[in-house]
């Protein structure tokens, strides 16, 4: 029987933070949601929120985990299909980045908005979402390149601050002005790898 309970805690707890994505949009950040609010679209008495979450500012948190980390399995997820199917990296990274965009808008905009909003614990949460992604790419990069892992840090770092800021573009574009966008950010990250590699070869 524990187990069955311990499923269902985990079932509503998921449904809390589902809840609470769903009620983000463009006009609808995180500091306007209510507890009632979530606990009424997850279908559970605002009282038993507290049985899964300390407060709103811990589910919050919770949220940009589980945002950063949904987009760091679809990158891997990514990188597996190129090394098994072949393709261009920046091409396939660039339009996977742009799907998570379309499919889990909410979660980008929470990254998003609360990478400078005004909670501390916030700024730092998704600073180190952001710092995640960032060094599997550099990771991958070092294997990839064979670059020393300083080099690869920066140029990670660089390609992933092009793709957040062109993420936040997106968020308010569709059709031809998208795919103008798409193909800026991947000539703009070419440019990155490209005088990279060249750095690389000159030292």
């Amino acid at each position: 029987m524990s187990g069955v309970r311990a499923q269902q805690k985990q079932k509503t707890r998921q449904a809390l933070i589902q809840a609470a994505f769903n009620q983000l949009s463009a006009d609808h950040s995180f500091s306007n949601l209510s507890l009632r609010e979530v606990a009424r679209e997850a279908g559970i008495a605002p009282t038993s929120f507290y049985r899964h979450f300390k407060d709103m500012n811990e589910l919050g948190l919770t949220m940009v985990d589980e945002a950063g980390l949904t987009l760091r399995q679809l990158m891997r997820q990514a990188r597996r299909r190129i090394a098994n199917d072949g393709g261009s990296v920046i091409n396939t990274s660039v339009v996977t980045f742009m799907e998570f965009i379309d499919n889990s808008s909410n979660q980008f905009r929470l990254l998003l908005r609360e990478r400078s909003g005004t909670s501390k614990a916030f700024r730092a949460a998704v600073a180190r979402e952001i710092k995640h992604f960032i060094l599997e790419l550099a990771h991958y990069l070092e294997s990839e390149t064979k670059c020393n892992a300083m080099h690869a840090y920066i140029q990670s770092e660089a390609m992933v601050t092009l793709v957040f800021n062109a993420g936040a573009e997106a968020l308010d574009i569709e059709g031809q002005q998208r795919d103008e966008l798409i193909e800026r950010v991947i000539w703009q990250l070419r440019y990155i790898t490209r005088g990279a590699s060249h750095y690389a070869r000159a030292c």
